[in-house]
């Protein structure tokens, strides 16, 4: 272990590199100058003492809720180096909210001012005090300043190495979602160790395409190039229709993301054409769910450097296995070989198994959080003699590179999205015709899985499967509702009479979700010129037919990413300033030609 990592915050490690490197640019966006190493630390220091101020310190939690791009990645710096931050979803639902600040036991809400979140109203529902943040015109890159409630008389005092850094929230399998804590000492950790793997330096750029509130993004990118000394570009977020022109523009040497963002990718260049002039560009990473060899092999082929796929997860801040870059080996179906973190296989029982048998995977080593918040069962079962448990299966071969085989767990990775099953269960069984519901992940052919369940009605019970998704929607994000409802006479069970989602899909002969197999609730053809218009847009985003007016867009398959590429195709032909929002607010064709029928009236009747 190097001696930052045992020693320092990650404040340290850039107040470091802004002495060796004072000029090397630290963050860049789109829209704003960049900011170097020296602003940098020079703004987390000053931050750190306003934060201080109001009396947040190791001991205390702020909540985290901000549009992607630098201005997040910069808050976010400042804030864990201060104190505990747990960034959130800025899409969620104010009943979401409530759990998680609930759960987090939030201290402070901290958003950008005059961003439009449902995290207020639940602040305001829990007495939570909210830190409101802005970028003053002409500021540089993830510049800020705090405004809001009043500094506190009785500051708390700084953290320190095992000091909580980041706390986010992981899936269960039979609970509401668990709350991790990393530490500085974790995070550094991890940071340089991707580094490591990927080679970076000071010569090197990120082009962050993933949210900044998943591990993903926050460490897999933008800790571990400051880590490196490289730069970050901070994207408003990932908008295919725009990653060529970034691409070109900025000349990152790389970029991470999920296996659907890097098929929405390939996507855009069928479109374009292969328009890309990035001599820069050194490899792509693609991390979070399995990557299908056909698109590895596109994406190879077309940008002609190395794909290496890593395995990661919350609780290993991150990255656990990645596959090397040329010339070493990268073994097609593997995810790779460990770094720090210690790799192993074990049996129920907590013996270790040989080289090429199948078992749980387990880790151990300074990346791995020190338990879950407040859950001693889940915590007693997930760790054993300084060992953490996976969930996933998988074996090491004689190389150790670690191939993974399934999952024992039941949480549900829709295309990196990792949803907890009971969540939805409560959702589905709030519905006063519902008596049971088991939700449970079904094959997707591009999201890898896609949420499904089995319902049972009540007595009487008429519900339809639009009802009860729409049912579902109004308090769980768009990604969560299951694309896919079962109506039975009972819940399937295993052997020992319990429900057993594991292996459901399998077991219902529900082989794969594709387009076609999805059911529509209800089906209607286009009559206005504007739903043609975008009853065809939607055929070419989603790469299905038929669709009707009325189905909802999420039932349909679709997902953010197609959502942010349907968004900007929209904005194009109907020259109209629709948001993403106003797209999941809209969520049926019918519903969105409506919407963009009146923007177009109110925009020509201001000329």
């Amino acid at each position: 272990m190097s001696q930052f990592q045992s020693e320092q915050i990650f404040y340290t490690r850039i107040q470091s590199l802004a002495a060796e490197q004072p000029e090397a640019v630290a963050l860049c966006s789109i829209s704003a100058p960049p900011t170097t190493f020296h602003d940098l630390a020079t703004q987390m220091h000053r931050h750190m003492g306003e934060l201080h101020r109001y009396g947040l310190g190791e001991h205390s939690v702020a909540a985290l809720v901000h549009p992607e791009g630098p201005g997040m990645a910069a808050a976010f710096l400042s804030i864990s180096a201060s104190t505990a931050c747990a960034p959130l979803n800025p899409r969620y639902r104010e009943e979401e909210f409530l759990f998680y600040l609930e759960n987090l036991n939030a201290d402070v809400l901290i958003t950008a001012r005059d961003f439009e979140t449902e995290a207020r109203k639940a602040a305001n529902r829990l007495d939570i005090p909210i830190l409101e943040i802005f970028s003053p015109p002409g500021s540089s890159s993830g510049q800020f300043r705090f405004q809001g409630v009043q500094p506190s008389t009785a500051p708390e005092t700084a953290p320190d190495p095992d000091s909580i850094a980041l706390l986010l929230h992981t899936s269960g399998t039979t609970s509401r979602p668990k709350l991790v804590p990393l530490t500085h000492r974790n995070l550094l950790s991890s940071a340089e160790n991707i580094a490591q793997s990927l080679q970076l330096d000071s010569r090197d750029m990120c082009l962050n395409i993933m949210p900044l509130f998943h591990v993903h993004g926050l460490i897999g990118a933008v800790l571990s190039s400051l880590t490196a000394g490289a730069s970050v570009c901070c994207t408003p977020g990932f908008l295919a229709p725009q990653f060529l022109k970034w691409l070109n523009q900025y000349k990152p040497t790389w970029w991470t993301a999920v296996p659907t963002m890097q098929q929405a990718i390939l996507e855009r260049v069928a479109l374009e054409g292969p328009t890309v002039s990035n001599d820069r560009l050194r490899f792509i990473r693609s991390c979070s769910a399995p990557l299908p060899p056909a698109v590895l092999g596109n994406l190879e082929t077309i940008f002609g450097v190395p794909v290496i796929e890593a395995y990661g997860m919350t609780e290993a801040s991150h990255q656990i296995t990645i596959n090397p870059l040329p010339p070493l080996v990268h073994k097609p179906g593997s995810v790779g070989l460990p770094g720090e973190t210690e790799v192993a296989i074990a049996d129920s029982s907590g013996g270790f198994l040989a080289e090429g048998d199948t078992g749980e995977v387990v880790l151990r080593g300074p990346n791995i959080t020190r338990g879950y918040v407040n859950n001693p069962a889940a915590n007693e079962k997930t760790f054993f003699d300084g060992w953490f448990r996976t969930g996933d299966e998988g074996y090491l071969d004689k190389d150790g590179y670690l191939f993974l085989t399934g999952r024992i767990k039941e949480m549900i990775n829709r295309g990196g999205e990792k949803i907890t099953p009971r969540e939805i269960d409560e959702a589905l069984l709030a519905h006063p015709e519902i008596e049971q519901a088991l939700c449970f992940a079904v094959p997707h052919t591009k999201l890898g899985e896609e949420v499904a369940a089995i319902v049972v009605r009540k007595e009487n019970g008429t519900v339809t499967q639009k009802e009860l998704r729409d049912f579902v929607a109004r308090s769980l994000s768009d990604f969560k509702v299951p694309a896919l409802v079962l109506f039975q006479a009972e819940i399937p069970k295993g052997p020992t009479g319990k429900p057993q989602r594991v292996g459901l899909a399998n077991k219902l002969g529900l082989s794969s979700i594709t387009e076609e197999e999805t059911p529509h609730a209800l089906f209607q053809k286009p009559v206005t010129d504007t739903e043609k218009e975008l009853h065809a847009l939607w055929i070419a985003v989603l790469e299905r037919d038929p669709i009707g007016v009325q189905d909802p867009f999420t039932a349909l398959g679709g997902d953010s990413i197609m959502a942010l590429i349907l968004v900007a195709r929209v904005r194009e032909t109907f020259d109209v300033n629709l948001s993403l929002m106003d797209f999941f607010d809209a969520a049926t064709i019918r519903e969105q030609a409506a919407m963009i029928d009146n923007l177009t009236e109110n925009t020509d009747t201001s000329v």
